[in-house]
């Protein structure tokens, strides 16, 4: 039996609750063109974010630690697979739309410049008087834009739904966009920016306790993990390797457990019974309960001031504060040196190009580029 593209659109209506986004409700695309014959619309959205340049480059973009830090740590790469893992489990227990899910996933990064949000907050004060930059924002410009893999228009030609993803991530909207994207987004959208939360408060835990720079006993000030520890029978004074992980993998369990839970109980109370009805809706619905809210915020807290403001960390920012700044005023000053597309995008968008340029550099290319001219 062959499950073409309208079988599995079929199969949607009966499996998939009914405030889930269905690819026969889908919006469709700003360029119509032809659908493949096994693929839904959001399986083949997925597939072409896959594909993308901007994708591969996720592998050499920082999280917290710089790729060059040691083999293990997250990338923006596989901080992302660990959202979409997180964000699948979620929609599937949730009764919505994985494979929307999981596009939006996928993409909802896609924007970060080199060296993480340091790159992302250099890059906006260089830019405040041409509009600033946001990731999010760059995400749909990659995705509409800049990306050029089809003849017959700019961008990939995503469908409606997973640019909206995009654009309600975090509530952050681009611009242009805003007036096209106004409400709460699906579901799956909200499940994705929950997701987000979740993955990088566990996954920079652990690499923080990896690196050393994070010491297992002072975990106890963040109850959670004090509880989860006991529980385990895990001592924080003496935590061995494989205590670490388990202690991550339990935290992980708690959060998307509460996440479920607690996001089932807020559509059940809300009545909704549509994709519509969610974005309509005057608050998002996708949550974790008030204990979840509170436990994550405390380990936000505890990384903030254990991890995120570290001295070696606070090095590393200042390294790309100066790499990137120095990299945007000499290409500002002197575009002849800029590759022959970056100088022909220039003449019609202006710095906006250059902004383009260093967004898309993975840390180590922007670090050689500036040895090149800095030796």
């Amino acid at each position: 039996m062959l499950f073409d593209r309208e079988r599995l659109i079929a199969l949607e209506e009966g499996r998939l609750a009914p405030y889930a986004q269905k690819a026969r409700d889908t919006r469709g695309r700003a360029h119509p063109e032809p659908e493949s014959r096994y693929r839904t619309p959001y399986q083949k959205d997925r597939d072409r974010i896959l594909h993308t340049t901007a994708f591969r480059r996720l592998e050499y973009k920082t999280q917290v630690f710089p790729n060059w830090a040691g083999d293990y740590y997250r990338t923006r790469l596989t901080h992302t697979l660990e959202v979409v893992q997180v964000a699948r489990s979620i929609a599937r227990a949730l009764g919505l739309n994985e494979d929307l899910t999981e596009a939006i996933a996928l993409s909802h990064d896609l924007g970060h410049p080199p060296f993480g949000h340091t790159g992302e907050k250099v890059l906006d004060e260089l830019m405040r008087e041409e509009g600033g930059f946001e990731h999010n924002a760059q995400a749909l410009r990659i995705l509409t834009h800049l990306e050029e893999r089809y003849p017959g228009f700019r961008g990939l030609n995503l469908t409606y739904e997973v640019l909206e993803g995009i654009a309600t991530h975090e509530t952050a909207y681009a611009p242009t966009f805003k007036p096209l994207y106004e409400g709460q987004g699906t579901l799956e959208a909200q499940v994705v920016d929950l997701s987000d939360a979740i993955a990088y408060a566990a996954h920079d835990l652990d690499d923080g306790l990896r690196s050393g720079l994070l010491r297992p006993e002072d975990m106890g000030e963040v109850p959670l993990l004090k509880a989860l520890a006991l529980e385990e029978g895990l001592s924080l004074f003496s935590l061995s390797e494989l205590g670490r992980r388990v202690l991550i993998r339990q935290l992980l369990g708690y959060l998307i457990t509460d996440a479920t839970e607690a996001t089932h109980k807020k559509v059940e109370k809300s009545g909704v019974q549509s994709a519509e009805a969610v974005r309509r809706h005057p608050e998002r619905l996708a949550g974790l309960s008030p204990e979840g809210e509170k436990a994550l915020r405390e380990l936000k807290a505890f990384l903030m001031e254990r991890l995120y403001r570290h001295p070696r960390v606070l090095e590393e920012r200042r390294k790309a504060e100066i790499v990137l700044t120095e990299l945007f005023h000499t290409y500002a000053r002197y575009p002849e040196i800029l590759p022959k597309e970056v100088q022909v995008r220039m003449e019609a968008e202006g710095l906006r190009a250059v902004c383009d340029y260093l967004a898309g550099m993975t840390d180590r290319y922007a670090l050689e580029a500036y040895r090149r001219l800095y030796p």
